[in-house]
Parts: structure tokens; sequence; C-alpha cells
């Protein structure tokens, strides 16, 4: 599990969209596709940020790119693609904006 795909969602989230539903879909898509794992979200300010490990960043995304489509993500908000572990203050990052 050493890369991440890290979702910044821009608060408020669309009409509808329940964190804990969204979180499930996601949850489904990465367990489905065998991926990696959903690690859990933080909650503060005018965002929500979500947190996802697998061993391919790029594999990962793809797993959960449509769920994302769904939703619409508010303007604003973006996911990170990282390909390296945590603590590797070197590793890739690449950014791609969600479009509502």
């Amino acid at each position: 599990m050493e890369h991440a795909v890290i979702v910044t969602l821009a608060a408020p989230l669309a009409p509808g969209v329940e964190l804990f539903e969204l979180e499930d879909e996601l949850i489904e898509a990465i367990d489905s596709a065998g991926v990696g794992e959903f690690d859990g979200n933080l909650i503060g300010g005018d965002e929500v940020v979500l947190y996802m490990y697998g061993p391919d960043a790029d594999t990962l995304f793809a797993a959960i790119e449509p769920v994302l489509a769904n939703l619409p993500p508010p303007r604003g908000s973006y996911a990170v693609k990282r390909y390296g572990p945590p603590d590797d203050a070197t590793a890739k990052e690449v950014r791609i904006d969600l479009m509502s």
C-alpha cells in the first residue's frame, strides 16, 4: 500500500449527496476492483478529504473515478494521485481537477 489517492471535495456537497453513502460507494468500487483500501476522511472548514491507499495510484483512481463522476463534485474539488509512501517527501504527485 505505497500509493495513495487523496480526494478533496469542496463544501457543500451536492444536494442529496450523503458523505457516508459516498464513502460506501468508494469502498465498494475499491473492493470490487481489488485495488486497495479506503482509509477514512477528514472533515473541516470548507472541505472533506477522503483517503485511499493501494499498490498503484492509477488503478486506484480508475476504480473510483466513476463514483466521483456521479456526484457531481462541487467546483474546486480535486484528487491527488501520490506515487510513494506518505513519509517520502520526494514522491511524485499528480493533481486532477474534478469538474462539476
